[in-house]
């Protein structure tokens, strides 16, 4: 995608770079200017010391941030994410405080950023290089923001600091259409007192003069739908727009002295109770974790992510499967991590893309953890090719994507990357970020944490009480069948199909038999196999398992393996192994890449192979969400064969609605995954 502002698109959502240019400050200082508003992106006297004056004692930042309770989350939103100074100032803010108030070990800061002109990684790694000179204080943080630094796409992207207990949304897009996919009711919110809220704004767009739509009645709407009272607002500019557009939309403007040479800026406060918000005061707003203790059922994949979410928000976790974690569908030997692409003005609302984008992030953001407890990666870089045989995008659309997420290879560069020499690969897609998935070495990981506990049970009821929870099974150690009950604040759903046997409110979902084949290759074979794995309506990739993946397939560990697969059996909850079904995932092979007949071997008898039940739903989304007249029982579900691209941007959006925070997800996208919603009223009929 060209960085040029001027150029166009058939589509409003593409996101267009900002067009930087630079100008000296008063200090004889390069500084960046808006190409796109004509604006700078920061004061020319001191741009650290006016977002510090600005946003941080505008917004009372410090005494407010200081006195937040144990496991309390405090939300931030900004209006213009520009060169994310903001971000980088409270960031550094938070750490101190965190560092010197034992009831901040907790607590939790939520900072939501918009952005229409994104900066480019390579733009912004400048900006923010010269920063790290002028504030080396600010220094680690940018080399850890920089390291994530999202495609630029539509849509939310989340980045995690959990060293920091910091998350951070960016929404690229209009800033009023990412405020409107902010959900606030996604829960049944009637004994529920943390509703979703904004803390303390950041209104920090180009000057009215400048950009208009920033400071519109729709934004100022939007501003006062997801505040309540207690609220607070900063911004520099004392422009008449802005003063009418806070106090119409219920806050109280306040002008103090500005910062620099302006004589005046605005802070401003919800003083009184909004039409469209609870009146509690959000000053004191806390999520509810005095419900502290969660029951997740089911440890695929589903519910791991579950699990982790929940305990990286303070949670204790007690996780249950009535056999083993990864039993299920979810423990093959690797699972590749490439979505299948949509055109571009589909893709904020695609969850193929938005959760392939988070998925990778927190995969590589785990295998520094991995590093540091001294196992194998959670996930191998590889990239990956799809040869567009049966995808719904072609090789015109994909220009449209930035090449850091997809692109299309001249067919002689993808040749030599594949290894493919007969094949005609001028239709492809290439996808830089895609790696292979060790499930074992992420099921390590997260059953690692303190606050989670694995039980083997066998759940056979689920009882909800007023104040409680049981979960009652029976565990199978042994030769007895001991019946065991437990009890919890709250009850999470990930049992794949057998969802809606603990519970008839979950849709009865298609359920799928996949199986997932592979073989030891020769030095021969291995020559000439594909070099990276390959889409073709199924998929293939070679790797060499390591420590670790034989305790959960006949794998030999060390040694090259090539995987192909899987096979599409519906209404078959059957999990045997089937010689036929080598024979299926074979000639689909051999049918899509004929050059590799010679190299595959026809003869399957040794091949070993790993099946699984898939569930899937009528309209392809998982379920997630509250369970209907539940206040204590949710689901997270149906995954279908993405579960490891699906489950983490799932389990994180449960957890918010479950505690009272902003979703990544829009307000539509949860309606799609809602258990409620219109797709699943009427049962499947095959």
């Amino acid at each position: 995608m060209s960085t040029n502002v001027t150029d166009t698109s058939a589509y409003p959502n593409v996101i267009i770079p900002a067009n930087i240019a630079w100008q000296s400050d008063d200090s004889g200082n390069r500084v960046p200017v808006s190409g796109e508003f004509g604006d700078v992106y920061f004061s020319n006297a001191d741009g650290l010391a006016e977002s510090r004056y600005v946003f941080i004692e505008g917004n009372q930042l410090t005494e407010r941030l200081t006195n937040l309770r144990a496991n309390q989350c405090f939300t931030i939103a900004e209006l213009g994410f520009g060169t994310g100074l903001n971000l980088l100032a409270v960031w550094r803010l938070w750490q101190q405080l965190r560092g010197t108030h034992t009831n901040l070990a907790t607590a939790r800061l939520h900072f939501i950023t918009t952005e229409k002109h994104p900066i480019t990684l390579e733009d912004l790694r400048q900006i923010l290089g010269l920063w790290s000179v002028r504030a080396p204080e600010l220094a680690q943080n940018i080399e850890r923001f920089l390291a994530i630094y999202p495609s630029l796409i539509e849509g939310c992207h989340r980045l995690h600091f959990e060293e920091d207990n910091l998350t951070v949304d960016i929404w690229l897009g209009e800033a009023q259409s990412s405020l409107a996919k902010l959900a606030t009711d996604t829960a049944d919110t009637e004994t529920r007192s943390n509703k979703p809220q904004v803390d303390a704004w950041f209104l920090d767009g180009f000057a009215p003069s400048c950009n208009e739509s920033l400071w519109a009645a729709t934004i100022f709407a939007q501003l006062q739908r997801i505040s309540a009272v207690g609220t607070t607002a900063a911004t520099y500019s004392c422009a008449g727009v802005v003063k009418r557009g806070l106090q119409e939309y219920g806050f109280t403007i306040n002008k103090v002295k500005g910062f620099g040479r302006k004589r005046e800026m605005l802070t401003a406060r919800v003083s009184e109770s909004l039409p469209t918000t609870p009146t509690q005061d959000n000053s004191n707003r806390s999520s509810t974790l005095d419900n502290n203790h969660y029951i997740v059922i089911g440890a695929g994949v589903a519910g791991l992510m579950m699990a982790w979410s929940l305990v990286n928000r303070g949670i204790k976790v007690t996780l249950l499967d009535k056999t083993a974690p990864l039993a299920g569908a979810s423990g093959n030997p690797r699972a590749l991590l490439a979505p299948k692409m949509t055109p571009v003005h589909h893709v904020d609302e695609h969850l193929h893309t938005i959760g392939y984008l988070y998925s990778s992030r927190l995969y590589h953001q785990l295998n520094e953890q991995a590093k540091k407890q001294d196992i194998v990666p959670i996930i191998e870089p590889t990239a990956a090719l799809d040869l567009l045989l049966k995808a719904n995008i072609d090789s015109t659309q994909i220009a449209d994507y930035p090449d850091d997420l997809a692109t299309t290879l001249p067919a002689s560069e993808a040749e030599v990357l594949s290894g493919l020499t007969a094949q005609d690969l001028t239709e492809n897609l290439y996808l830089p970020q895609s790696g292979l998935v060790n499930p074992q070495a992420l099921k390590y990981i997260i059953l690692s944490h303190p606050l989670i506990s694995f039980m083997r049970l066998e759940v056979t009821e689920i009882d909800e009480g007023k104040n409680n929870i049981s979960v009652i099974g029976y565990d199978h150690k042994e030769q007895s069948a001991n019946q065991i009950a437990l009890q919890a604040d709250n009850v999470v759903i990930c049992a794949a199909f057998e969802s809606h046997y603990l519970d008839k409110r979950i849709f009865d979902c298609r359920k799928i038999r996949g199986q997932l084949s592979w073989f030891t290759p020769t030095p021969e074979q291995l020559a000439s196999l594909p070099k990276l794995p390959l889409k073709y309506g199924g998929y293939c990739s070679l790797f060499t398992p390591k420590a670790g993946d034989a305790k959960l397939n006949a794998v030999i560990e060390g040694q090259p393996q090539f995987l192909l697969g899987a096979s599409f059996v519906r209404n078959d909850t059957d999990t045997g192994i089937r010689a036929n079904e080598h024979e299926v995932s074979r000639n689909k092979l051999i049918e899509a890449i004929p050059e590799l007949d010679i190299i595959v071997p026809s003869d399957t008898q040794s091949w070993q192979a790993r099946a699984g039940v898939r569930t899937q739903t009528p309209d392809y989304h998982p379920i997630i969400g509250q369970l209907a007249d539940s206040q204590r029982i949710w689901v997270m579900s149906a995954m279908g064969a993405k579960g490891y691209a699906f489950a983490p941007i799932c389990a994180e959006a449960l957890a918010d609605i479950m505690l009272g925070a902003f979703a990544p997800l829009s307000s539509e996208m949860l309606g799609k995954l809602s258990p409620d919603r219109a797709r699943l009223q009427t049962p499947l009929t095959s």
